[in-house]
């Protein structure tokens, strides 16, 4: 059996291994493939792995042998999964594996935007600090999370994990959620409509999937909705967001910050707005990148695998 992994450097650049999937068969790994070179690299292949490449209606036409597409990742949009499922191609994702990482980047973002950490730093380093009168200084506003009121759009298990954080730094939450379940137990948490998050909130971050129905939800309406001194947390998907009317919204005052992890084009273009953007932090899409995040992810990817090959398919979206 052949297995062909067609874009494995960002889950393994080297300090994992793919000896899970070798118990299986023959496998050929591809740290890239370019979209003109999928066919010819999987065209043999029963089994193939993509993470961001994508495999569409034409390039499953042209695999005749393929049984199995593991998605090296939650979102399997890459996938058109409604065409393998007609062609009997059982597509699987790998959920959950980096809740803990995103929650924690999320707070990253939130804490940066709220001590500027680095930025203070640098100063530091450039001699600031030395030059002052003043045992201390700060170049940026401090501003305390404990009392505040955290929105969470999208409140599944990265949401959760966002709101257990939120609440061991004191901050109330406000939660919205399609389908919501009993929350009394949690005392400093609340549903709420978006609009209401939206202008209640301190921090508003979003944690949903990309759907038509969620895709641009934040934009210059909804912003317009929001606190001035309010900040924005995207460490979802980068189409969540209009980032021309983010931008705006930062160089016009209408929001006091944006961290963001995800962009609607990756690797982004030299000119995308919020480059020239006031107040805003942009990481390339490593919130799910830990080292612990990425072994759960290899481990769960070697049993889907096994589960498939042994008549039990786990993890299938199509």
């Amino acid at each position: 059996m052949k297995i062909v992994v067609l874009d494995g450097y960002a889950l393994n650049p080297g300090d994992l291994s793919w000896d899970g999937l070798k118990q299986f068969g023959e496998v050929v790994v591809y740290d890239r493939t370019p979209k003109e070179m999928i066919v010819e690299r999987a065209k043999n292949a029963e089994i193939i792995y993509t993470n961001k490449t994508v495999i569409d209606e034409m390039v499953l036409n042209e695999l005749p042998k393929l049984k199995y597409i593991g998605v090296l990742a939650t979102g399997y949009n890459i996938v058109d999964t409604e065409t393998a499922r007609k062609k009997n191609v059982i597509v699987t994702n790998v959920p959950g594996y980096s809740t803990a990482s995103v929650a924690q980047m999320t707070f990253a973002l939130i804490l940066e935007l709220t001590q500027h950490v680095q930025r203070h730093s640098d100063a530091v380093m450039s001699g600031k600090w030395s030059k002052s009168p003043d045992y201390c200084f700060w170049d940026y506003p401090l501003i305390e999370l404990a009392g505040k009121t955290i929105g969470i759009i999208g409140y599944g298990n990265i949401g959760a994990k966002v709101g257990e954080i939120a609440t061991a730094f004191g901050m109330n939450i406000l939660g919205s959620k399609r389908v919501r379940s009993d929350m009394s137990h949690l005392k400093n948490f609340r549903w709420a409509e978006i609009t209401e998050l939206l202008a209640q909130s301190d921090v508003v971050t979003v944690h949903c999937p990309l759907t038509p129905n969620t895709k641009g939800i934040i934009n210059k309406e909804t912003i317009r909705l929001m606190k001035r001194s309010a900040f924005f947390i995207n460490a979802c998907r980068g189409p969540i967001m209009v980032e021309e009317d983010v931008a705006d919204a930062l160089n016009n005052n209408l929001i006091a910050g944006v961290g963001v992890d995800v962009l609607s084009q990756e690797p982004p273009h030299d000119d995308n707005p919020l480059f020239n953007a006031k107040n805003c932090i942009i990481t390339p899409h490593i919130a799910w990148a830990t080292i612990e995040a990425r072994l759960r992810l290899m481990g769960i990817t070697v049993s889907n695998l096994g589960a498939f090959l042994s008549g039990n398919p786990v993890n299938v979206v199509n």
